[in-house]
């Protein structure tokens, strides 16, 4: 059924078109033969590595599965969706069209699922243009250079880890530490146009508090957020990836400024590694198949600024195990990235929130995006939060003898001012040249001077201006 929105012009002929330009007058059919674990063998059809093909249930209806592997002359496809009414003999379809997902400026404010599909009970979305799901990464020379800031609200991250907009930046974390919290908070207050948010592989109890308790109508309303459960099958996880870069491509392309984020980029490899092992693919470092480590750098190179439109800035929560930072996922991840922050359980346990363990984390284009007296500033910080932990034991012992070390006496000094800048409640906001001034005063004991690159920070969002709020 074709949807019409009241303020929406449509050509009901170019609608018919579209949908018999994808109908297949000649079918190529196969039969299951075989379902073990999480796949399902067939006897053809005639396909490729990575085409969708459909299967027709014993109830009429039709699933959704790819093709992830072959053996000998059965193909192996892994379903987008419930097994359930799979029967032997089921007759196999091959689709025969590059995925494409539907998108549009109706996605805003809106939650779907890892296939599209509403699940906000605002209704039926209605979407006129599509894009490829697996779409290639820009180019070294399609992109844009960072050289602008990307303020989050969150002084720990503006003042001493300044992401730039089209940066790639890691959220690396232990569980329970804070990490859905800090996106939360990076999707309320962030400067960008949108914001699109994809939760893989989260309990449904999580995901319904993060929209209605972390982001709430404040950050929905500027956010398209992607939900694919735990409980869901591996396909529908790693799809929900892909369709979160999509869309947020879709919003690049029309020249706005936006946000991804994404939590978490574990998930989403532990749901390749579920498809690959099924598939039957060897078994790396902790059962992690190879082809995990391929589609890792697949994925994440999609975000960045592209030459004539917008930019992607990509923010990746990485769920350590065992807070082990060196972990495969994490280490593999941190490569491909362009900076890194580090939540700190120590710090969470004292109740320090957000928990940003600085001295850990590191942004690498940050010195690209800020002026030279920023730049002092945080180095001096750094400096003296460098200098404190080194003699921490000592002093908590009552160990040390003042004078020993100016940079120690004087991080002694300030450190109460110190963890002031660096706590911040999980909802205040604070602006990027507010944050650069109180860094200056703390530091340098000046004003910082006005940035000239504010036209950016202080554009009117995207969704203010098409959608009249």
């Amino acid at each position: 059924m074709i949807q019409i929105l009241p303020h929406e012009k449509v050509d009901i002929f170019s609608k018919y078109k579209d949908v018999l330009e994808e109908v297949d007058t000649l079918r190529a059919t196969g039969r299951v033969e075989k379902i073990t674990g999480l796949t399902i063998e067939s006897h053809g059809p005639d396909v490729q590595y990575g085409e969708l093909c459909r299967i027709r249930l014993k109830s009429g209806n039709y699933l959704y599965a790819e093709v992830v592997g072959f053996n000998k002359n059965k193909i192996i496809l892994m379903p987008i969706g419930d097994m359930k009414g799979v029967v032997p003999g089921a007759d196999v379809y091959a689709v025969g069209s590059q995925r494409f997902v539907p998108v549009g400026d109706a996605l805003i404010g809106r939650v779907i699922d890892g296939l599209g599909n509403p699940i906000d009970g605002k209704g039926n979305l209605f979407l006129k243009e599509r894009y490829p799901v697996d779409n290639k990464p820009l180019t070294p020379l399609e992109r844009e250079i960072i050289d602008s800031p990307l303020p989050t609200g969150i002084r720990a991250i503006d003042g001493l880890i300044t992401v730039g907009k089209g940066q790639r930046i890691g959220i690396f974390s232990g569980s329970g530490v804070g990490k859905s919290t800090l996106i939360s908070m990076i999707a309320r207050n962030t400067a960008a146009d949108i914001s699109v948010i994809a939760l893989i592989g989260e309990r449904g109890r999580e995901a319904k508090d993060f929209v209605e308790k972390e982001l709430q109508n404040e950050g929905l309303k500027r956010s398209v957020v992607i939900i694919s459960t735990s409980d869901q099958p591996p396909m529908v996880r790693l799809r929900a990836g892909f369709l979160a870069h999509s869309v947020a491509e879709y919003f690049r392309d029309k020249g706005l400024h936006v946000n991804l984020l994404m939590d978490s980029i574990t998930r989403f490899a532990m749901a390749q590694r579920e498809v690959g092992l099924a598939a039957g693919q060897p078994a790396a470092t902790r059962g992690y198949p190879p082809s995990v480590f391929s589609l890792l750098p697949q994925l994440l190179e999609r975000a960045g600024n592209k030459k004539g439109a917008g930019s992607i800035t990509g923010f990746y929560s990485i769920l350590v195990e065992a807070d082990d930072m060196n972990e495969p996922i994490a280490d593999a991840v941190r490569g491909i990235l362009d900076g890194h922050v580090v939540l700190d359980r120590k710090l969470a346990h004292k109740n320090h929130y957000p928990a940003i363990d600085v001295l850990g984390s590191i942004s690498r284009c940050m010195n690209d995006v800020i002026d030279e007296e920023h730049k002092k500033a945080a180095n001096t910080f750094r400096k003296l939060l460098a200098a404190y932990r080194e003699a921490e034991d000592l002093i908590m012992l009552g160990a040390y003898a003042r004078g020993s070390d100016p940079d120690v006496d004087k991080a002694i000094d300030m450190k109460p001012a110190i963890d002031a800048f660096l706590q911040q409640g999980i909802y205040e906001k604070d602006t990027y040249e507010n944050i650069k001034n109180k860094l200056s005063e703390l530091m340098l004991g000046t004003k910082a001077k006005p940035s000239k690159r504010q036209e950016f920070v202080d554009r009117t969002p995207y969704f203010a201006q098409s959608r009249g709020r």
